[in-house]
C-alpha cells in the first residue's frame, strides 16, 4: 500500500471509530530522526513524553534497504524475538492507527538492531486521569461538525470533511 493510501486507511479507521473522538494526533516515531540505529535516538525516552489515544496514529519513517517495522507480543519485544511477529511493514512510510488501549509493541527485524534500541512501546493509557500532558509531533485536529441533523447524513457529511482535512495534509 501506498503512503497516501496508508494515511488514507489510517484516517478512515480513525473517522469510523465514533463521534467521542474529536481529535486525533499523528505521531512520528523518533520525531525528526524517524525510525533508525544512528543518532542514538532513544525510543523508550521518546514513547514516555507521549500521550497515546485511540485514534491516533504513529508513522513509522526509515529507509527500508536498512530497516523495518514489526509488531510483536510483549514478550518478543523484551527478548527482540522477530521470529514470529503479528505483523510485518516494509514501505518506509508506515501509517498505523491506534484502535485499542494497552501496549503497542514495534521492533525493527534487522538483526541487531533491536538489540542496539530500535524497539518502541506505544502505550495507551486505559484511564483517561492517568495522563500526563500530551506533547504531539504533529497535531492533527479533526473539526467537530456544527450542530447537523442525526443519523447516517450527519456521520457521512462528518466523515467527507475528515477526508478533505486528510487529502488537503496528505498533498
Amino acid at each position: 500500500m501506498g503512503f497516501a493510501a496508508e494515511r488514507v486507511a489510517a484516517l478512515f479507521v480513525v473517522m469510523t471509530m465514533g463521534p467521542e473522538l474529536a481529535a486525533a494526533t499523528v505521531y512520528k516515531v523518533g520525531d525528526a530522526a524517524g525510525w533508525t540505529i544512528i543518532g542514538g535516538v532513544d525510543y523508550k525516552q521518546w514513547a514516555a513524553t507521549k500521550t497515546f489515544q485511540v485514534g491516533d496514529v504513529v508513522v513509522f519513517e526509515y529507509n527500508p534497504q536498512f530497516h523495518n517495522v514489526m509488531r510483536v507480543t510483549h514478550a518478543m519485544y523484551k527478548s527482540c524475538n522477530v521470529s514470529a511477529p503479528l505483523e510485518t511493514h516494509t514501505s518506509g512510510n508506515d501509517t498505523i492507527a491506534i484502535t485499542t488501549r494497552g501496549h503497542h509493541f514495534f521492533v525493527c527485524g534487522v538483526p541487531g538492531h533491536c538489540q542496539a534500541g530500535q524497539k518502541v512501546d506505544i502505550n495507551v493509557l486505559r484511564h483517561a486521569s492517568a495522563a500526563v500532558a500530551p506533547s504531539p509531533s504533529v497535531p492533527l485536529v479533526i473539526p467537530s461538525p456544527a450542530p447537523a441533523p442525526s443519523g447516517a447524513a450527519s456521520r457521512l457529511s462528518g466523515g467527507l470533511a475528515l477526508l478533505a482535512l486528510l487529502f488537503s495534509v496528505v498533498a
